[in-house]
């Protein structure tokens, strides 16, 4: 066997083998709330839900623009919010829960080496084989926990994002937060992020600047699987 193909089936065996267990929880808990009626002036803009994605395509699970987060992420989201009006800033989330049918949709993806349509846009630098062992695609994703979410800065006055040297979803070394190639302005937008979330209780990803999940997240160890409707 190639090294190229050992290596995605390698991924694809350690993927399956970490979504074998049910993920529980099919019906929305009364813990999660629609964070758009909490966060003041929240932009929601899922991708997810439509084609403008790595995959190229709607992905399972997702029928309604809504960023269902638990209260409590909720709750820290809204004080970042809070925190952020006066510098004339809103924040705008690409994903928030994700069920896990479509962390399975991802994995269903990586094993068609073929379709690489969306590479020039989303990962140019990385082979797609390499996805899963880099860290940019996950089997189980702690977004399906319900207290991480995909997030940037925009202008209150006109919904236009902050320059953040990469777009969002961008698999390279260069949506890192630590990363020094990006602009100048770029970094700072990504501190002034970063900062902001750090100080209401939210940790970073190092291999992703839009990626932040609540240290005291309620459910550490549940995986649910109700769709975003």
């Amino acid at each position: 066997m190639a090294d190229s193909a050992k290596r995605l089936a390698l991924a694809v065996s350690a993927a399956v083998v970490a979504l074998a267990p049910a993920a529980s929880a099919q019906q929305r808990p009364a813990s999660f709330v629609d964070a758009a009626t909490v966060v003041p002036g929240l932009v929601v803009d899922l991708r997810y839900l439509g084609s403008n994605n790595f995959v190229g395509r709607p992905i399972d699970g997702y029928e309604k623009p809504i960023c269902y987060l638990t209260r409590e992420a909720a709750a820290a989201l809204a004080a970042v919010a809070r925190d952020l009006a006066p510098q004339g800033l809103a924040l705008k989330v690409f994903d928030c829960y994700r069920p896990a049918r479509a962390v399975a949709h991802f994995v269903r993806w990586a094993q068609n080496v073929g379709d690489v349509a969306r590479k020039p846009e989303f990962y140019p630098e990385v082979d797609k084989r390499d996805l899963f062992r880099d860290g940019y695609i996950a089997a189980r994703s702690g977004h399906s926990r319900g207290s991480t979410v995909d997030m940037t800065l925009a202008r209150r006055a006109d919904g236009s994002e902050l320059d953040m040297g990469t777009p969002f979803d961008f698999f390279s070394p260069r949506a890192s937060p630590s990363d020094r190639s990006v602009s100048a302005p770029a970094q700072a937008n990504r501190k002034l992020l970063a900062d902001a979330m750090r100080r209401r209780g939210f940790a970073a990803y190092d291999k992703e600047w839009w990626h932040f999940t609540l240290r005291d997240e309620p459910f550490r160890d549940t995986y649910f699987d109700f769709p975003v409707r």
